[in-house]
């Protein structure tokens, strides 16, 4: 599949895709087709056996945010809030709500701004890898606007009230090295040693048990709204599936005889 606003990479030999947001030249900055492209992207990644999806952005920046010139927030409120809405619904919440569905893990490698549905999409990542340069940003309160993106759901569960409602209500920005301490991203790297260190972590992933995984993944996102007794039942339901895979039983076989297992995928 061709793609006009990113570029898709499949290590057949990691099973890793790689989805890198390709308009350097607005900071990929995101019209709502990217989003669109975003959605193809992981399925395609998904059909080709992708254990793990890393995504990062071409050249200086990860993601801008929406493309105000191309019928991003600030285009949509333009026009009123009903457009404002549709873009949201059409486009940049459904490529969120399957990053939320993604059954491998996910790894995000932060190069400069992430801001706006960018911030929402990097902060996404089971594990967020950031540049020297990155800088996390939720700006819309500069505009007149509410943060999207998943952002009001995301950011106070990551980072507590009062820090999120900093990010929200003030709009500045969050260095890496902040977001690191915040405890809001897995690592802070040199931008020389970012696509490295993330490339290492999602191969890392990708050799792992993917069923369970995928399970712990879900399990940890649903278990935010659910009762102490419903997490436990989801628990035992998700340990049941991934009992019956083939990993768990070259796991155990490996551990019996004290040797690495030799994970594949299923």
């Amino acid at each position: 599949m061709q793609y006009d606003m990113l570029k898709l990479d499949m290590d057949e030999s990691t099973h890793v895709a790689t989805i890198t947001l390709n308009r350097p030249e607005r900071l990929n900055a995101m019209p709502p087709s990217m989003a669109d492209e975003v959605v193809k992207a992981i399925d395609a990644a998904l059909a080709h056996k992708a254990r793990a999806i890393l995504v990062t952005g071409e050249g200086r920046a990860f993601c801008s945010g929406a493309d105000l010139a191309s019928g991003g927030d600030l285009a949509a409120a333009a026009s009123g809030g009903a457009a404002a809405k549709a873009s949201l619904d059409n486009s940049y919440h459904p490529m969120m709500k399957k990053v939320a569905e993604i059954p491998v893990p996910f790894i995000t490698a932060v190069n400069g701004p992430a801001a706006g549905v960018g911030c929402s999409l990097a902060l996404s990542g089971d594990f967020v890898v950031a540049g020297a340069s990155a800088y996390f940003l939720q700006a819309f309160v500069n505009i007149g606007l509410v943060p999207d993106g998943g952002a009001t759901w995301m950011l106070p569960r990551l980072l507590g009230k009062a820090r999120a409602f900093e990010m929200m209500m003030l709009g500045e920005k969050i260095r890496a090295g902040k977001a690191y301490e915040w405890g809001m991203i897995h690592k802070a790297a040199s931008d020389e040693e970012l696509m490295t260190e993330a490339r290492v972590l999602a191969e890392r992933l990708a050799a792992g048990p993917t069923m369970a995984l995928g399970i712990m993944r879900r399990m940890a996102m649903e278990n935010l709204d659910r009762t102490y007794d419903e997490a436990l039942d989801a628990e035992a339901n998700g340990q049941h599936i991934a009992g019956d895979s083939a990993d768990a039983r070259i796991g155990a076989i490996a551990f019996l005889k004290k040797e690495k297992a030799e994970f594949i995928g299923k």
